[in-house]
């Protein structure tokens, strides 16, 4: 019964330390606003300012694992490389020792006079005292977050004192120290720090609990070195989790956190335990306390990065080894790398290097429209993600070419490339919103898979008819804007009419269906959330299409041209027209048979 007592007094105190460092962390996130992910972004430009930042941030919020997660965000986003980021992650792995010498405040104790004033709860209690204050009876949010910060602190304190009061009964206990020095045995140690940080997901915990098992005095050097070499490696858990869903840089951020510790662990394993074979170092056998526990974890995060630091380059080099660019990633780099500054000078070759950027833009564009209705009929998860993903890269695209193109526009060119620039200025965000309704057409298919939503077999033939047209108006818009082909451009406006009266259509459709019971009402929204997006792909390229076209005047005025399209229709827009209204025709109802 005591041995239960005892796990369940020691849980309660892991489970208080890591509300209050998760509240204090928060708190201190809060205090700071953004500034800390603006300090993160902007002075990353050399290794040792990195490790410096990755330091003090990671001292500040109180979490490694926090720290690499907001990194792995830049990187994921673009607004960081891959090289900038591992220094950052080597401060976190230094910063995150802060912790342990904070912990060390929770063994000040003392039976009178000043000894009591400075003990661990006076500390605590005063603290706590003056962070409700805040909390609960001061109006400014920087107080409430300061009062968090408090509070959390206090609750991290009364977790430490809970868990060190749950095992210092065990000192006396034959088994529990009998225990305690097979973790001597360096693998077991590594084995039990990795496998208890990858569980409680924070070093900080992990080196608290072993500074509280110090207090029964039985944990040795010999135990306590290989435990702290396998909380790094386990402290990677919540890193590679968050990794999850990003893009190939991302994942490589975070699998820079598992190398450092890793590296580290591996090399000081053999340098330690090859020059004890020789020498037998007597300190193996020295009793540790949580002050030691402290300064043994800060040495050895410090000592592993001044040895990984001039390595940068070769743990980058790694970690694009391990996770490989596809021909496909390749091909996007490139097309980011045509955009070079010093073409600038050069307005002519500059253009040729936009046109080719946004020709791969417009085929990602085209690829993630078929890739999202592609799920319509065979939906999976990891394609549903890869839509999501690919989203964010034709963002990244609109961004980089309009501020390129904008930046062109301040060299002197002639009428005809400053027309050329006004095109593609246009078309991006057209191509970027083909790639939005790409993701508003995998939310729909998300949504059918999981709630089980199944269209009545005519909605299915429907809806097979006007993806058939949406995937050609794509594909012709794609074609016509990749080769400047003014010939098939002039058929999409034709198809974009037959698209929008199709979709009235299959409306009036469905609605119908509702109303005879053939269809639920969460049908129905499906359905025509389905047709909306259909139907505005198609009024996006009818826009590349004008812009494609009107580039010979010197303005472009998309209404009043379509305007004067659809009034103006001649012979060959109206074959064109049929010709596409033949090829996709829905057979009427049994009930339009009978009207007729």
């Amino acid at each position: 019964m005591n041995g239960i007592m005892i796990v369940l007094t020691l849980l309660s105190g892991v489970a208080l330390f890591l509300y209050g460092m998760s509240l204090m962390g928060d708190g201190l996130k809060r205090v700071a606003g953004n500034q800390l992910e603006l300090v993160l972004y902007k002075l990353t430009n050399t290794p040792i300012k990195g490790v410096l930042l990755g330091t003090i941030v990671t001292a500040i919020i109180q979490s490694s694992s926090a720290t690499t997660v907001m990194v792995v965000g830049f990187v994921n986003s673009g607004m960081m490389k891959v090289a900038q980021a591992i220094g950052i992650i080597m401060g976190a792995n230094i910063g995150t020792s802060v912790t342990g010498w904070i912990l060390c405040l929770s063994y000040i104790d003392g039976s009178s006079g000043i000894a009591q004033l400075l003990s661990t709860a006076t500390i605590s209690a005063v603290v706590a005292i003056i962070g409700i204050i805040f909390k609960m009876f001061v109006k400014k949010a920087n107080y409430k977050n300061v009062g968090d910060i408090m509070l959390g602190f206090a609750i991290l304190m009364v977790g430490m004192q809970t868990m060190s009061g749950a095992v210092s009964p065990l000192k006396d206990n034959p088994h529990f120290v009998n225990l305690l020095t097979k973790f001597e045995n360096p693998f077991m140690g590594i084995i039990v720090g990795i496998a208890f940080t990858a569980v409680l997901q924070s070093a900080s915990a992990s080196v608290g609990i072993l500074q509280a098992l110090s207090v029964t005095g039985s944990i040795s050097f010999a135990a306590a070195l290989p435990i702290t070499m396998g909380i790094g490696v386990g402290a990677a858990c919540p890193v590679l989790l968050s990794s999850i869903g990003t893009n190939k840089n991302g994942k490589r951020t975070a699998l820079i956190y598992l190398l450092n510790d890793l590296f580290g662990m591996i090399f000081w394993s053999i340098v330690f335990y090859s020059v004890n074979a020789f020498v037998h170092f007597k300190f193996l056998n020295m009793t540790m306390s949580p002050i030691k526990i402290a300064m043994m974890n800060s040495i050895f995060r410090l000592a592993t990065i001044m040895i990984l630091l001039p390595c940068i380059n070769l743990i980058e080099k790694l970690v694009f080894r391990l996770i490989k660019d596809d021909p496909e990633d390749l091909e996007e780099q490139a097309d980011f790398d045509l955009l070079e500054e010093r073409f600038l000078a050069y307005p002519a070759l500059a253009i040729g290097q936009s046109h080719t950027a946004v020709n791969g833009m417009a085929k990602k564009a085209r690829k993630n429209i078929n890739r999202a209705l592609s799920l319509l009929g065979d939906y999976s998860q990891d394609k549903y993600n890869k839509v999501q993903e690919k989203e964010n890269l034709i963002d990244k695209y609109e961004d980089k070419l309009g501020t390129y193109l904008m930046q062109l526009t301040g060299q002197e060119m002639s009428t005809v490339q400053m027309q050329q620039v006004s095109k593609f200025l246009h078309t991006i965000s057209d191509f970027e919103r083909l790639g939005d309704h790409a993701v508003n057409i995998s939310n729909v298919a998300n949504e059918i898979s999981e709630k089980k939503i199944t269209f009545s077999e005519s909605a299915q033939k429907e809806l097979s008819v006007l993806e058939a047209a949406v995937r050609e108006i794509v594909d012709l818009t794609v074609d016509a804007f990749c080769e400047d082909d003014l010939e098939m451009a002039a058929k999409i406006e034709p198809l974009r009419e037959l698209i929008g009266i199709l979709c009235n259509d299959l409306k009036n459709r469905h609605v119908t269906r509702l109303r005879e019971g053939k269809c639920e009402f969460r049908q129905g929204f499906a359905f025509n959330d389905l047709l909306t997006n259909l139907e505005r792909i198609a009024a996006h390229c009818s826009n590349v299409a004008v812009a494609m076209i009107e580039t010979e005047t010197s303005e472009f005025d998309t209404h009043e041209y379509l305007k004067s399209v659809r009034h103006m229709k001649d012979d060959a827009y109206l074959e064109c027209f049929d010709s596409y209204a033949r090829k996709y025709s829905i057979p009427p109802t049994k009930k339009e048979k009978k009207n007729k």
